[in-house]
């Protein structure tokens, strides 16, 4: 019998709380179980395990990225939009970086839950959006998704394991490459 008050998502936020202290790679079914203050055993009438648990703080977080890049963005357009998009990006990464890993690790995440989760597709949904102001086409609008996605991951990774160690404060250049982004996007090179 299940643990009073122990849910898929009670477990699911435990599980984000513990990446995020201690980096998703931490996060096992036990350290997970004495955090919640039961046995091993007791999650796995919720969670079909590590996998199943990575998954589920993926799909969690790509729901709160979603949610704060959305509210970010809410009535603006072109290099407004890019920005607050992007900051919401690196705001969410710094503030959670064990969720935001779980977003950028490749995981089986069961199809049911996918299907029911609305923040991968709104996600897509948001960058399309936020990228019509700039009037591309397919395909340069997915190669225009894979270069954000690409820079904005990147930055962020890079910034977190200290690799901005020069002078010039990381804010400056990112500053600077987001200025650099938006006069790519109003003039995208011709296919």
């Amino acid at each position: 019998m299940a643990r009073a008050g122990l849910t898929a998502d009670r477990v699911t936020l435990t599980g984000a709380e513990l990446a995020d202290e201690v980096g998703l790679e931490h996060v096992t079914m036990s350290a997970v179980a004495r955090r919640l203050g039961v046995k091993d055993a007791s999650l796995y009438a919720h969670v079909r395990g590590l996998e199943d648990l990575r998954g589920r703080i993926a799909l969690l977080a790509a729901d709160e990225k979603t949610t704060r890049i959305a509210e970010a963005i809410a009535g603006r357009a072109g290099k407004d939009a890019l920005v607050a998009y992007a900051n919401a990006w690196r705001e969410y990464a710094r503030d959670h970086p064990g969720r935001y890993a779980a977003t950028q690790t490749p995981v089986q995440i069961d199809p049911e839950l996918v299907a029911r989760a609305s923040g991968p597709r709104r996600a897509v949904e948001l960058t399309y959006s936020m990228l019509r102001a700039y009037a591309l086409d397919e395909p340069d609008l997915t190669d225009a998704v894979r270069l954000l996605r690409s820079t904005f991951h990147g930055f962020t990774s890079l910034e977190a394991a200290g690799g901005f160690a020069h002078s010039r404060p990381a804010e400056d250049s990112w500053v600077r490459g987001l200025d650099a982004l938006h006069t790519l996007l109003t003039n995208w090179p011709p296919s």
